[in-house]
């Protein structure tokens, strides 16, 4: 009898565990309605880079100066990249500010999609995934506070990262050349995750706007 009650008094705590253990993230793919929400303005629209040669991997340290140091994109990053850049413009998204990551394969995704000259280089947006605690904590903030900020109307705030930086603030890691749609809060105290689009998403979506 002893043995039964502490045999269902252990499946009980291994069943309450199971129940409060935080279910994985799941991002919702956008719809229509989100598209013309975005061209309305007022989001923040978070973009991790392209995909990338994972044969080359970063050193520790990165050198900021010399790509050589980091993991590139792809030949088809790039290809997948120029033809988001070609939707999302076809789209007539509005933006005004764009940041970007230091490391070279943001700024360069940040450069297919909005032009050479058409981004700011935002120091706190570095990769976070080889740094320390201490070393994490500015970069977190300023994430934090870009994604919260509140957006005026008929304009949207952009943002090119990293996926680890996403995981920092939302416990979200999006796939490589993702676009991740914030709302932030009136108060601008944080921000709401509303929809994601994937790079095989775009056709789909601007298909089904029409």
């Amino acid at each position: 009898m002893k043995q039964q009650v502490h045999s269902l008094l252990g499946l009980a705590l291994l069943l309450l565990a199971t129940l409060t253990q935080a279910a994985p993230f799941s991002p919702t793919p956008a719809t229509v309605e989100d598209l013309a929400a975005i061209r309305e303005g007022g989001y923040v629209l978070f973009i991790r880079h392209g995909p990338t040669d994972s044969s080359q991997p970063d050193h520790v340290p990165i050198d900021l100066n010399d790509c050589g140091t980091q993991r590139p994109l792809s030949a088809e990053g790039r290809d997948i990249m120029q033809r988001v850049a070609e939707r999302f413009h076809q789209a007539a998204i509005p933006y005004n500010e764009v940041y970007s990551s230091p490391l070279c394969r943001a700024y360069q995704t940040a450069a297919i999609i909005f032009g050479e000259n058409g981004y700011r280089i935002e120091q706190n947006l570095m990769y976070v995934a080889a740094l320390t605690t201490p070393e994490k904590q500015p970069i977190i903030a300023r994430t934090h506070e870009l994604l919260s900020t509140p957006v005026a109307a008929g304009s949207n705030r952009i943002l090119v990262a990293h996926g680890p930086n996403m995981v920092e603030v939302m416990d979200y890691f999006p796939v490589e050349g993702t676009l991740v749609i914030i709302r932030p809060r009136a108060d601008g105290s944080t921000f709401d995750y509303v929809a994601s689009i994937e790079p095989e998403h775009w056709s789909t979506l601007l298909g089904a706007a029409e």
